[in-house]
């Protein structure tokens, strides 16, 4: 009896730490809230391009640095979402098994670096802590209680038995958009899943590469036939503008200069790389290069040790011969968490003619793109600077979601991903 009453207990005070931490400016967004606090990756694999996308039941892995070396009591847990990112209607009880935190144990020093920091790591589900239901999560990394925010990190878990998904991208049907736009077709075979009222009950989410901000949240289908749902349409609903291929370059060495590095420098105890200039672009043809979809990995080639990846000050300047005065332009990817950041915003050299920025990333290898946001706007333009193609080769991740009749959250019963190469 006494043991049940401490478990009561416990898990009161924990969701009374968890309500107080809403009260905060905590978003159900990848976000950074500490200072110090760099290259987070929140993975479903040990492949650092993978999705944080699994099935119920998968382990997922979340790693990070802390350049600020502070002594940190780091807890965790999860955030049940719906479908467009609020938080569900799910007390912690029903969705978490184990504990309703879990603390983050493992950590490491980085290993002959200039630039120092801890590197801290924990896999999820495991026997402290897991989840027994589908849908959107959030991770939710604090230190010692949750009026401390570290961080939070997206991630999806699909049903072990999903939906099967067919998708196809191609060339925007409006006529006005056709080669600048690439719409997102996709039909859900719904299998085992007895959906009645599908209309109201089932809702899709396209993502462009590891954008959130321009994702289409709550599509529901066109047309349908029995079990199949049909996502197509001829309203737009459904179109991205397709951007240009993402720029490239390589720090993952800083013993000479790799891909697109045109120098590197040791000034006052930092080392410094800068990327070869670019050139804004919004009416250049269409061109074709390898890229990894905005994301970046992170190595170093001159060392075999774990966590020898140095920290670089990273140099970027544009030259533009179009009017960016009214808006402010900022470096863009993963390297910025698909967030804009103060430290990637550019700013104008007047002496040189040249929009430059500069600021800390570990070596690896890197994707990025220019994006412009217009004064009092805050929407991202990813067009304005690099142009628009129908040819480009963004991948799209697509989420079905359904919440069955007599429950109160959306089960994530199917998940695909697919670009405009998949039809050559």
């Amino acid at each position: 009896m006494r043991k049940k009453v401490v478990v009561i207990l416990l898990f009161a005070l924990v969701n009374a730490l968890f309500a107080r931490a809403q009260q905060y400016d905590i978003q159900m967004d990848n976000r950074i809230y500490a200072d110090g606090i760099a290259s987070v990756k929140l993975l479903s694999s040990e492949d650092q391009l993978s999705e944080p996308v699994g099935t119920l039941g998968d382990i997922f892995h979340i790693s990070f640095d802390d350049l600020n070396l502070e002594i940190r009591h780091l807890k965790y847990t999860f955030i049940h979402c719906t479908h467009d990112w609020k938080p569900s209607d799910l007390n912690q009880i029903e969705y978490i098994e184990g504990f309703m935190e879990d603390d983050i144990t493992l950590y490491d020093h980085s290993f002959n670096t200039i630039e120092p920091y801890m590197h801290y790591h924990a896999d999820f589900p495991n026997e402290n802590i897991s989840f027994n239901k589908s849908g959107n999560y959030v991770l939710f990394v604090y230190d010692d209680t949750p009026d401390n925010p570290v961080l939070t990190q997206r991630f999806m878990v699909v049903e072990p038995l999903p939906a099967k998904v067919v998708c196809d991208v191609h060339s925007a049907i409006d006529v006005n958009n056709r080669f600048t736009h690439q719409d997102v077709s996709f039909t859900v075979f719904t299998g085992g899943y007895r959906i009645r009222n599908p209309q109201q009950t089932v809702h899709a989410t396209i993502q462009q590469n590891g954008r959130w901000d321009n994702a289409i949240l709550g599509l529901t289908y066109h047309s349908g036939v029995g079990s199949e749902l049909h996502f197509d349409y001829m309203d737009g609903r459904n179109s991205f503008p397709g951007g240009a291929e993402f720029h490239t370059f390589d720090i993952s060495t800083l013993r000479s200069n790799a891909d697109h590095i045109v120098g590197i420098s040791f000034v006052n105890h930092h080392t410094h790389a800068y990327v070869l200039q670019d050139e804004a672009r919004p009416y250049s043809a269409y061109e074709s290069r390898g890229n990894i979809n905005g994301r970046c990995y992170y190595r170093n080639r001159d060392l075999r040790n774990e966590f020898s990846e140095d920290y670089v000050f990273t140099h970027f300047t544009l030259k533009s011969q179009y009017p960016l005065t009214d808006g402010s332009v900022y470096v863009f990817g993963e390297l910025t968490g698909w967030q804009l950041l103060d430290e990637a915003k550019l700013h104008y050299n007047k002496e040189f003619d040249f929009w430059e920025t500069d600021f800390l990333l570990k070596q690896g290898v890197y994707n990025y793109q220019y994006v412009y946001v217009p004064y009092g706007s805050g929407t991202i333009d990813a067009t304005y600077i690099e142009g628009s193609h129908y040819e480009t080769n963004n991948i799209y991740y697509i989420y079905i979601y359904y919440q069955e009749e007599g429950t109160s959250y959306d089960r994530l019963i199917g998940y695909q991903s697919c670009s405009i190469t998949d039809n050559e």
